[in-house]
């Protein structure tokens, strides 16, 4: 997910992809089938490598990358739809974020299965980080937890952790979601998340999915519009046209 700019139209898409990559929650250890999101997913492009190595000869340390929502995401978004598997109704709140150049770097989901206590908070996160020892997160200034790997792709790597009820009372009060990794030099990367407008999400209403269906639509027009009006000014001023972004 621009995260790619396929999973980020927007940040329903780009967690429609979390639900068919990873295991549903309700039947946690054991994988259950994921529900069907309310609209069709497209395929994630490359993420944002991870930040790497300090050049050499300047000082080396833990790593804060702060990011920001993705500019086309109004706010956190909550969807909700029915696991085909156990037939319970399933919930995530997701957004994507990005660098300050813009550049895709992560999208988080909070999961929330009908009658179980425990939450699942999972992260599509950038290639280049090692996989061991996994992922810490915490809210602020709080303690922290661990989470696992529990999926890459070409495109990027899925991470989850269990939450319970005091960390969702926490990330709804919170201003920080902070998510620290290793990259491949064995050198600790945070991504610092902003967490505004989270619980207003989660305890809201879901998206009505043909309004989600519309978004997608509208956001796809948009990108196409650019790109061609891009290819205009190109061939306007001779240069070469640009290829248009797939939608």
């Amino acid at each position: 997910m621009s995260l790619s700019s396929n999973l980020l139209r927007p940040a329903a898409v780009a967690l429609a992809a979390f639900v068919a990559a990873a295991p549903a929650l309700a039947q946690q250890p054991k994988p259950a089938p994921a529900p069907a999101a309310p609209a069709k997913p497209a395929a994630p492009a490359a993420p944002a490598g991870a930040p790497q190595a300090a050049p050499q000869g300047q000082a080396t340390g833990p790593t804060v990358v702060q990011v920001k929502p993705e500019p086309s995401q109004a706010d956190w978004l909550k969807v909700c739809g029915e696991d085909p598997g156990n037939k319970k109704k399933i919930c995530y709140t997701t957004r994507d974020f990005v660098s300050d150049q813009g550049q895709p770097v992560l999208a988080v989901a909070v999961y929330d299965v009908a009658g179980d206590q425990n939450r699942i908070v999972r992260f599509l996160m950038p290639l280049g980080l090692l996989l061991q020892p996994g992922i810490r997160f915490a809210i602020d200034a709080g303690q922290g937890q661990g989470g696992k790997y529990a999926v890459c792709f070409p495109n990027g790597c899925f991470a989850e952790g269990a939450v319970g009820q005091a960390t969702i009372d926490q990330m709804r009060k919170g201003n920080t979601l902070k998510v620290s990794v290793q990259n491949q030099f064995t050198r600790e990367v945070t991504f610092e998340v902003p967490l505004t407008g989270f619980g207003k999400a989660f305890d809201g209403a879901p998206i009505d999915p043909k309004v989600l269906e519309e978004q997608q639509r509208q956001m796809q027009e948009q990108m196409q519009k650019q790109a061609d009006d891009l290819r205009k000014k190109l061939e306007a001023g001779g240069g070469a046209p640009a290829t248009p972004p797939k939608p």
